[in-house]
């Protein structure tokens, strides 16, 4: 932490995900943005504030009780207020900025929507030495998914306070976007793989300007709109947060570690790895960025953590993006790419769709036999699950037929003792007795 500020700092976040005005389409990933912003912020090693510091707003419908919350959120804070908001902005007809609430009308937003001069106004009469506002707005449209437009133009000469540093997802006349199959906004997904994994070459502590800059550049190099900034005074300057960079773990130590996590998750339990999990994510994403053969691993261990922790139908959700980048990027083939289908098809049937796992499982044990051999581990395996899907949808015959064909062949290759010939074994005298049960 940085002791510092810890009781005279504040967080308020805001956020609007849902409206009625159907021209303003609904931004599911707002809440993921907010709730993660918030951890991020009140991390206990490496945070800004207490957890009873930052105060989350979501879809809040009433602006009287908006505007007090706010008030409430802000009181206390005498050294950082940092304000942010993720949703639809709306420009007025003077060009002045309101900030979409969930009963907001497009063309009327007067009414029904939260003035960016009110909200100026509050932080004006906030006693803190440095306000950071951070703008992650959008307009109603669309381009390469949900689009986000920044209303920098009309906001930077409404901007008039003392210590206070703004920042917009883009530059005026650009979109920044929602991406298809990311958890956030584009903008708000890579400031908070700043804040987590930091900047390597900056110093111990972060400030806004480094956070800006390298996530300008960050942005910039993945093709998305550059942010735009505007500071005051020193604000620039100020401390956000930790820089997790500094003695940070090399792409060695991370194998190590991800080494590590396998054979615990393997010995006890996948879902007590995930938290392990996501850091060493962040932190690869980091040094080697999105479209990455490790990283991709371990978003693989990741989906499977959850499965094994009782959530399949989210495994497989992350499983069918990851399946698809893979095949695009490595191809059909690749071991990577099998191994996706196979853990998809696993997770398929625990959510209750045997049939979906079944369809997978007939394309991919042909493609491991190809690839790999009718001997190799991961052929074994994908048959294994293969009749136990079949036999929980009653289609016992073929079932039975696949499981004596994978017990003769495990009794050769690895023994009458091993685990995995006991485990087909147990199946077998299940089905006959028709009571089989995973």
């Amino acid at each position: 932490m940085i002791p510092a500020v810890l009781e005279e700092s504040r967080v308020v976040l805001i956020g609007t995900s849902q409206y009625t005005d159907e021209r303003l389409p609904p931004i599911p990933v707002v809440e993921q943005c907010l709730n993660d912003l918030r951890d991020v912020f009140t991390d206990p090693d490496h945070g800004l504030v207490q957890a009873e510091h930052c105060t989350v707003l979501l879809d809040e419908p009433d602006i009287a009780q908006l505007g007090r919350r706010i008030r409430e959120a802000m009181t206390g804070a005498t050294g950082l207020l940092v304000v942010y908001f993720v949703g639809h902005g709306i420009i007025g007809r003077r060009h002045e900025l309101y900030l979409g609430l969930p009963d907001s009308d497009l063309e009327h937003p007067t009414f029904g929507s939260l003035s960016y001069d009110a909200l100026r106004d509050q932080i004006l009469d906030s006693p803190a030495r440095t306000k950071v506002v951070i703008l992650d707005s959008c307009y109603s449209g669309r381009a390469m998914g949900e689009t986000l437009a920044d209303p920098v133009g009309a906001v930077v000469g409404q901007l008039d306070i003392d210590g206070t540093y703004l920042m917009t997802s883009a530059q005026r006349d650009q979109v920044a976007l929602v991406l298809d199959g990311e958890p956030h906004t584009a903008f708000t997904g890579r400031l908070l793989r700043v804040l987590k994994t930091g900047i390597p070459e900056a110093g111990e502590f972060l400030t806004v300007d480094d956070v800006y800059q390298h996530l300008s550049t960050m942005m910039a190099a993945a093709g998305l709109p550059r942010p735009q900034k505007r500071g005051s005074q020193n604000s620039g300057r100020f401390r956000i947060a930790r820089n997790h960079a500094i003695s940070a773990e090399s792409e060695e130590d991370l194998d190590t570690r991800i080494a590590e996590i396998v054979r615990r998750g393997r010995a006890e339990s996948w879902q007590k790895q995930l938290p392990d999990l996501e850091k060493i994510l962040a932190r690869q994403q980091a040094i080697l960025g999105d479209r990455n053969v490790k990283v991709w691993r371990t978003e693989q261990l990741i989906a499977h953590a959850i499965g094994e922790g009782g959530d399949p139908a989210e495994a497989s959700e992350r499983l069918r993006k990851l399946h698809a980048l893979q095949t695009a990027e490595l191809g059909d083939e690749h071991a990577d790419t099998l191994r996706s289908r196979h853990l998809l098809a696993v997770n398929l049937g625990e959510a209750g769709l045997r049939e979906d796992a079944i369809t997978l499982l007939r394309t991919l044990l042909p493609d491991l036999r190809r690839v790999s051999g009718h001997l190799d581990p991961a052929c074994w395996r994908a048959q294994h699950v293969l009749a136990v899907n079949l036999a929980l949808t009653g289609q016992t015959e073929e079932s039975a037929a696949l499981l004596k064909e994978l017990l003769v062949m495990q009794k050769v290759h690895l023994g009458e003792d091993a685990p995995q010939t006991a485990w087909v074994r147990r199946d077998l005298t299940l089905l006959s007795r028709e009571v089989m049960d995973v």
